[in-house]
């Protein structure tokens, strides 16, 4: 087999674990400011009970404050972005309050407001998804991120950026995937997918000498999503590629991956 061959890279562990742990703090705490909006769906009108409500003009704290509404006064909830609410003022301006803000407010009959978390019908009914997988690509160590959009309930758009890391050669690949699920409502949930995409592979030229290679590649595999709880899943998935090299001498190549997603 051929040292150019991506199948013979060699994973270089220590590099892998820590890029996994710095990818997953970027993923998990960007999380709340990225996710899109969903409807509120519990509450439509509720009465400011702290001395103001800030107002600011994007879900995220890092957004400024535009607006400050009275004790006493309404607001009504237009939509939900995980923890940020978009609201509308009583003199019509409309921006987003916090969690922590609108679990201070009341009912319109008085009563404290307690939001509820997602849940389960949220994770079949959800329109995008973000995550971080790794596992092994035909013998080598790979990471990858991906976010996906779900054009119905069972079938998806996913785009993938993965990393590969070894002792003989490094590489990326990048691919957009069809993904079908036949049974979006199961806590555990199969799917079947698609795709095609490109592998770039850059041998180590104190070790290898070689010149860079790009090629083309198409994938089929499978795999199951788990509702773990909040707005957190995880998934599994095997993919069977098939690389498209410029030698007449196509590759078949093998990958496992496991990770964390969240939904929105």
């Amino acid at each position: 087999m051929s040292e150019r061959n991506i199948t013979t890279i060699l994973s270089t562990s220590r590099s892998i674990n820590a890029l996994i742990i710095a990818v997953l703090v970027v993923v998990l705490t960007q999380a709340p400011t990225t996710a899109i909006a969903q409807a509120a769906g519990e509450y439509r009108t509720v009465s400011v009970a702290e001395p103001y409500l800030e107002m600011h003009t994007g879900p995220g704290r890092g957004y400024p404050v535009f607006h400050v509404v009275d004790r006493g006064d309404s607001v009504e909830i237009l939509m939900r972005r995980t923890d940020w609410f978009q609201v509308r003022a009583p003199d019509g301006a409309v921006g987003w309050v916090d969690r922590a803000q609108m679990e201070r407010t009341l009912q319109t009959t008085g009563s404290e407001i307690v939001f509820a978390e997602a849940d389960q019908e949220d994770f079949t009914n959800a329109k995008w998804e973000l995550g971080v997988l790794a596992g092994d690509f035909g013998g080598a160590n790979i990471i990858s991120l991906y976010g996906g959009y779900s054009l119905n309930p069972n079938v998806s758009i996913e785009v993938w950026g993965s990393q590969i890391l070894g002792n003989f050669s490094n590489g990326w690949t990048g691919s957009v995937n069809l993904t079908h699920e036949t049974w979006p409502d199961w806590r555990i949930s199969p799917f079947f997918t698609l795709g095609t995409g490109v592998i770039h592979t850059e041998p180590k030229s104190t070790i290898i000498q070689g010149e860079d290679r790009t090629d083309q590649i198409a994938h089929a595999g499978a795999g199951f999503r788990v509702y773990a709880t909040r707005r957190f899943i995880l998934r599994a998935e095997y993919k069977s590629y098939v690389v498209f090299t410029s030698r007449d001498d196509n590759e078949e190549v093998e990958e496992w991956k496991v990770g964390f997603a969240f939904f929105f």
